[in-house]
């Protein structure tokens, strides 16, 4: 077999691998989706007359077609902090130091944990996605060209995150410290334009919340699956996501690497 034909084949192996942990232990998957949900419930029942009215006055089902893109867009980072818990206890349990004994391609090791991340977070997007339409939202004047980048965007973006995940947890001493080290991966999107535009926000925090990956993302994916105009803010997306995956892909790297046998 040629390397790449045993690179793809070790890198499967790790994929199912990852993808048996996440159905045996379920668990800790539910509990990052249920935050998501319990956010997009809290923000549309409860929250949801007074935001849009503090929006000019737009209707319940005008917020909730606002809010669900930046609930997505959590639901990815939220998802991929398991990954960074589930790479710490990887590195801390020995199993990777009895992976370095066999004859395997080491970078799979990685690979399996990012592809299985990217499609739990694809699969995790769906669900919340269900419930967001069952609650209301439409997306009526969407292309089927839009629905498609937008998947698309949401599969670069899940991408991205978890290489950026993959390294914190193997810098990460024990599962806990994995999970506070990806706590800005949860907290960026609240301080985003998730739940209200950025020109309703105070001067001194409109930097803060518009010069980060998450807003133009956000963005993004509000203009796709809502048929509007997405701007300069697709280009800057696409950037943000490129740039996160080359620098968590040689973090990681790096760090796996030297990491002792």
């Amino acid at each position: 077999m040629s390397a790449l034909s045993l690179a793809a084949r070790d890198s499967s192996t790790m994929l199912r691998r990852n993808l048996l942990h996440a159905r045996r232990y379920p668990s800790l998957t539910l509990n990052l989706l249920l935050t998501p949900v319990v956010m997009l419930l809290l923000f549309v029942y409860v929250f949801g007359d007074v935001m849009s009215a503090g929006m000019g006055g737009a209707d319940r089902a005008a917020y909730i077609a606002y809010v669900v893109p930046g609930i997505l867009m959590m639901t990815v980072g939220g998802t991929v902090v398991g990954t960074a818990v589930s790479v710490s206890n990887d590195m801390s349990e020995g199993i990777i130091a009895r992976f370095r004994t066999m004859a395997i391609h080491r970078p799979s090791i990685l690979v399996g944990h990012v592809v299985g991340s990217v499609l739990q977070c694809l699969m995790s997007v769906l669900l919340v996605g269900a419930v967001a339409v069952a609650i209301g939202f439409r997306s009526t004047d969407a292309t089927a060209l839009e629905w498609l980048a937008a998947f698309g965007l949401t599969a670069l973006i899940a991408l991205a995150l978890t290489w950026i995940a993959v390294g914190m947890g193997l810098v990460s001493p024990n599962a806990e410290a994995a999970s506070n080290n990806a706590l800005p991966l949860v907290v960026l999107p609240l301080i985003s334009s998730a739940f209200v535009p950025i020109d309703a926000m105070p001067g001194w925090f409109q930097p803060i919340a518009e010069y980060q990956p998450f807003t133009p993302a956000i963005e993004t994916l509000r203009g796709l699956l809502l048929g509007t105009e997405i701007g300069h803010n697709g280009w800057l997306a696409v950037a943000w996501c490129l740039g996160l995956t080359v620098l968590g892909y040689f973090w990681s790297k790096a760090t796996f690497d030297r990491a002792p046998s």
